[in-house]
């Protein structure tokens, strides 16, 4: 297929499409588009919370790819929606989250399976590779994560020492006896207050937790020079809720991951090739965590994208087509970036 190079592929629509019912009252959204006979890949969208976006298929050629795509769990086409207070998020946990793809695996009947994804999109693929790395080809992930509570510390107050107005206004957004100002180890604290402010029945409050946790998301990415001024707080008010909602729930409890197992147990990923792909400036999950990575993965490539940060770049944007497509050739050794 002729383009430029850097260019997404054009608009496709999925030629199949259906709800997953993974138990405990929910139904998991999932859709396959591109050739039916081409290679399976895992879009495995970030947050949590965030859903998939048509923009998310136009990576993979659509000749040479089998592209599914999946709501996680009480996001996006998924149901029940984590922006009706009434969604039991009992039963979303990074462990349903694993068993829901490899249930997904199954029930599309495929073997093994590229994975792409960034963000929170790339901590539940290497938890996914770790567990069951005969069922993964490949890994290209852009914007690096682990979720280790001091990337999540980092993130909802380190981070306060660059944007300390914007943090002291995220913080009085959940006052709470819970928390102290300044204790590292009371962020958890913070996480949970806001949790129990996007259950609340009352929709005002909903409502403006919702923006403040958003307004502070968006306060990180501020410095960065490519992607939107409002990443977060831009998206569509039953989006966001359950975006923040899903968030504040996943990071209170350290996502259910042992501090550092991803790291620790990245010798897992031995003989599965992976490109990271990471920008230099990326205040919401910096390259440290990358960096760690491919130290710890035998089989990674880390590549540093200097003009970009969490938002991405046209830069970026081209090296992540750059791997897809080489993983996709039949001589998928070719990439040498």
């Amino acid at each position: 297929m002729d383009r430029e190079p850097g260019e997404l592929y054009p608009p496709i629509e999925p030629y199949d499409h259906g709800m997953l019912d993974v138990g405990d009252g929910n139904l998991v959204h999932w859709e396959v588009c591109g050739n039916p006979g081409g290679k399976p890949a895992l879009v495995v969208h970030g947050g949590p919370g965030s859903g998939c976006s048509p923009r998310a298929r136009r990576y993979f050629d659509p000749d040479r790819y089998r592209v599914v795509l999946f709501d996680q769990r009480n996001c996006g086409r998924s149901t029940p929606h984590a922006s009706d207070p009434a969604a039991d998020m009992r039963h979303n946990t990074t462990g349903h989250l694993l068993a829901d793809m490899e249930r997904l695996r199954a029930h599309l009947g495929i073997d093994k399976w590229l994975l792409y994804g960034g963000s929170w999109g790339s901590t539940l693929i290497l938890a996914y590779a770790e567990r069951h790395p005969d069922r993964v080809s490949e890994i290209v992930i852009p914007s690096v994560t682990t979720t280790r509570r001091s990337e999540i510390d980092w993130l909802y107050r380190g981070a306060g020492q660059i944007f300390p107005e914007a943090w002291a206004r995220f913080r009085a957004g959940a006052p709470t006896d819970d928390v102290h100002p300044d204790a590292h180890p009371d962020t958890p604290g913070l996480l949970a207050s806001y949790t129990r402010l996007t259950e609340s029945p009352d929709p005002a409050v909903r409502a403006r937790a919702t923006a403040d946790w958003c307004a502070w998301e968006d306060a990180v990415l501020s410095q960065e020079p490519h992607g939107s001024a409002d990443p977060y707080s831009g998206r569509p008010p039953a989006d966001r809720q359950a975006f923040v909602r899903i968030c504040a729930h996943y990071f209170s409890h350290g996502a259910w991951l042992e501090e550092g197992a991803l790291l620790r147990d990245a010798g897992r990923l031995a003989g599965i090739p992976g490109v990271l792909i990471h920008g230099r400036h990326d205040l919401s999950g910096p390259l440290g965590t990358a960096w760690d990575l491919a130290a710890a993965w035998p089989d990674a490539r880390l590549v540093v994208v200097e003009d970009a940060g969490h938002k991405g770049s046209a830069t970026m944007r081209r090296e992540q087509l750059a791997a897809l497509d080489a993983f996709a050739a039949p001589d998928r050794g070719r990439y040498t970036r």
